[in-house]
């Protein structure tokens, strides 16, 4: 990488708290780095699998605004496990929120099919939810160190819940 580029990075990716590169803004920045093509790509193709049908119901102040919640969500939970952790590796990446974007579309239409392509089955979107939040986990508490941040996923799809949980008590969705 290029000088300029190693700064800008520095500025932007969020890194750990306890590492001397944490700046705030890097909450919302970090979502718009992605480590290479197939991480932007997959991340925006999830997004738009996902996402168009939750945007059409909810409008896209709502989607934008759960959109960012489930982002600085993901980067806040991420923070806390590098706490915990001592990992002093910065994260880059939309994932969290896409994962919260995921348990949107399985909160609200949890008997849609899904087809998978490997295995070309169907599978509902409830299930296909629970399967990725499961494996999450377990990737996360089986290999903190991977070079993924599996606790940001988590953190997308618990601050979704919480959202989502919240606009149906105040009867906003």
């Amino acid at each position: 990488m290029t000088p300029g580029v190693d700064i800008l990075l520095s500025q932007l990716a969020l890194y750990p708290l306890d590492g001397g590169g944490f700046r705030p803004w890097q909450l919302v920045t970090y979502m718009f780095l992605h480590a290479d093509f197939g991480h932007i790509f997959f991340n925006l193709f999830a997004l738009w699998m996902f996402g168009q049908a939750i945007e059409y119901e909810w409008g896209t102040k709502r989607f934008a605004t759960y959109y960012f919640v489930t982002g600085i969500g993901a980067g806040l939970l991420q923070l806390l496990v590098g706490i915990l952790d001592m990992n002093s590796a910065p994260v880059v990446g939309a994932s969290g929120a896409v994962y919260g974007i995921l348990l949107a579309f399985g909160m609200m239409y949890p008997n849609n099919y899904i087809m998978l392509l490997i295995p070309p089955i169907p599978i509902k979107a409830k299930y296909f939810v629970i399967i990725f939040g499961v494996l999450e986990l377990f990737s996360g508490v089986a290999n903190l160190n991977s070079g993924i941040a599996h606790f940001a996923h988590l953190g997308g799809m618990l601050f979704g819940y919480i959202l989502i949980r919240y606009w149906r008590a105040r009867g906003l969705y």
